[in-house]
């Protein structure tokens, strides 16, 4: 069981990124960025800010549920939080919707650890970050495809010890059961 999907937080960190760049960016662009700020956030404190799904795609990994909101929009029913704050893509960029895009879902050292991300990578192109992301030791080209990415394949690229994955994994199993019970 994985914790829960956070919309919320995807789109508030998207948006502080957004701002960063003048308000608007590629969407390809956007979604590498958000990816290496969820893969340093669970290499650093063994959590993602998310908590989307990671899947393997010919121009890297992605932020599966994210990417799903940006190229086709909310499930039908569904308010999205994310289109409410930031536009479908046009000419593959997307915008900021509003000025100020509230921030109080993610923590302080979220939010530090997102203007870090756009500090060492947002002056990169959108296929400088590709190429980047394609180094990432749980890419795996998917030849035209999608190959899922698991908590385990990003912490073991990024060095973790099979002790402290299997610590990771029980604390993030926690975390879903907990998420669980309240809904």
């Amino acid at each position: 069981m994985k914790p829960p999907y956070r919309e919320d937080k995807a789109t508030q960190a998207a948006a502080i990124l957004l701002k960063l760049n003048g308000g608007k960016m590629s969407h390809l662009k956007l979604i590498k960025l958000l990816y290496i700020v969820d893969r340093k956030a669970l290499l650093s404190w063994g959590h993602p800010i998310t908590f989307d799904v990671y899947v393997s795609m010919d121009k890297g990994p992605v932020l599966s549920k994210t990417l799903d909101i940006i190229n086709d929009g909310a499930e039908p029913g569904h308010q999205s939080y994310w289109n409410d704050n930031i536009s479908e893509p046009e000419h593959h960029e997307v915008k900021l919707l509003k000025e100020n895009v509230p921030d109080e879902e993610l923590s302080e050292a979220e939010i530090e650890l997102i203007n870090k991300v756009f500090e060492e990578f947002g002056h990169k192109s959108r296929w400088n970050l590709v190429a980047i992301v394609h180094k990432f030791g749980e890419w795996e080209d998917p030849k035209g495809s999608a190959i899922p990415i698991e908590y385990c394949d990003i912490l073991k690229a990024g060095g973790k010890t099979d002790s402290e994955i299997a610590i990771i994994l029980e604390e993030l199993e926690s975390i879903a059961l907990f998420d669980h019970a309240l809904s």
